[in-house]
């Protein structure tokens, strides 16, 4: 089966100003974002991509921008089930003025409880972006054989979801996981059993640098804004 290649899209001015996006239309890459995408196609100049699909929104399709004008031959395909989590009543808002919510406890601990007020539940979320990706495998398979490589472009709480279902980890515990913006994940999938091969890889490891004010002991709600 084939091989995944799951992109964060780049850091967004949602990330910069620390607000919960969701699908709010209009959210872009800030400065830094656009140059990581421009960084996308070097970054991947080895793999030989046989498709390309994408998040509707904007911030995804910004990030693949420059991949694809790289890569004349490759066209995206847009998939609704690997857009951000529907976070309803919480999208737009401020990430600080939620932590103050009873439901933030419960996205942290035990996601598989969590449901958004006038949105969708975690739960939800993991299940249609795992289909997506079962569907997708098999059809790369069919057209481009089972050695196949294929990318994704999505969003930080899609992408530890698909991971944590790869590694067989309980949804409750995928707040384990870190993806930066831009950063490169790879699953390879197979008859029995997916291979984590690569996760959150950005090839920058300043996020690694102790920093004067610690990092939260919280998981960053919708991925974080990456390495200040």
């Amino acid at each position: 089966m084939p091989t995944l290649i799951l992109v964060r899209h780049g850091r967004s001015t949602a990330n910069t100003e620390g607000v919960l996006a969701g699908w709010t239309p209009g959210v872009a890459l800030d400065e830094r974002g656009a140059a990581q995408a421009a960084e996308l196609p070097g970054r991947l100049a080895e793999l030989p991509l046989s498709e390309v699909v994408t998040s509707p929104l904007q911030r995804c399709q910004e990030t693949l921008a420059p991949l694809l004008a790289a890569r004349p031959e490759l066209t995206a395909h847009t998939e609704e089930r690997i857009g951000e989590c529907h976070y309803g009543d919480w999208s737009g808002r401020k990430l600080a003025e939620l932590m103050d919510e009873p439901l933030m406890q419960v996205v942290q601990a035990h996601p598989t409880a969590a449901a958004f007020p006038g949105g969708e539940s975690m739960r939800a979320m993991q299940t249609r972006a795992a289909e997506a990706v079962r569907e997708w495998n098999a059809r790369v398979e069919r057209d481009h054989g089972p050695d196949a490589v294929y990318l994704m472009c999505s969003h930080g709480d899609i992408i530890k979801s698909l991971v944590a279902d790869a590694l067989g980890l309980h949804l409750d515990l995928f707040q384990r996981i870190s993806v930066e913006p831009c950063s490169i994940t790879a699953i390879r999938y197979t008859r029995l059993r997916p291979f984590l091969v690569r996760l959150g890889d950005t090839g920058d490891f300043t996020s690694l640098v102790p920093r004067e004010e610690p990092p939260a002991d919280d998981a960053p709600v919708g991925g974080g804004a990456g390495a200040p």
